[in-house]
């Protein structure tokens, strides 16, 4: 993922006073400073922090726990309330973070089945 000087301009251009913003310059501006084969999203597959697989975006999710502008990137992108995609080790959905992505479809039957049973038996313990 590269943040190009004219992304810079566009993010300090639609600041205003009611609606602050964090400037994806500042995370440009960190990034800068670091070792470019530290930034994961600078050196992988710019499609795997956007994936459909909810294999690929754990594995987008796992290769940002050593980057060292992690926290800034997700400061970031919750308050610029990005509509999608892993940012700073978490996944983002119409600018809200959420725990994991679904694949889609319905689960399988045996899966509703062995789930239910589980329950059924956490239940049983309980009482």
């Amino acid at each position: 993922m590269t943040i190009s000087v004219l992304d810079r301009n566009r993010a300090a251009d639609a600041k205003t006073p009611q609606e602050p913003q964090a400037p994806l310059g500042a995370l440009h501006d960190a990034a800068a400073g670091v070792d470019e084969e530290l930034l994961p999203c600078r050196t992988g597959d710019a499609e795997l922090w956007f994936a459909e697989s909810p294999a690929d975006v754990e594995h987008a999710k796992a290769l940002c726990i050593d980057c060292p502008v992690q926290a800034l990137c997700l400061d970031g992108a919750l308050e610029r309330r990005e509509p999608w995609g892993v940012w700073g080790g978490e996944l983002f959905r119409q600018g809200v973070v959420i725990p994991r992505k679904r694949p889609r479809g319905r689960p399988r039957k045996s899966d509703q089945a062995a789930y239910a049973a589980e329950q059924k038996q956490k239940d049983g313990a309980a009482a």
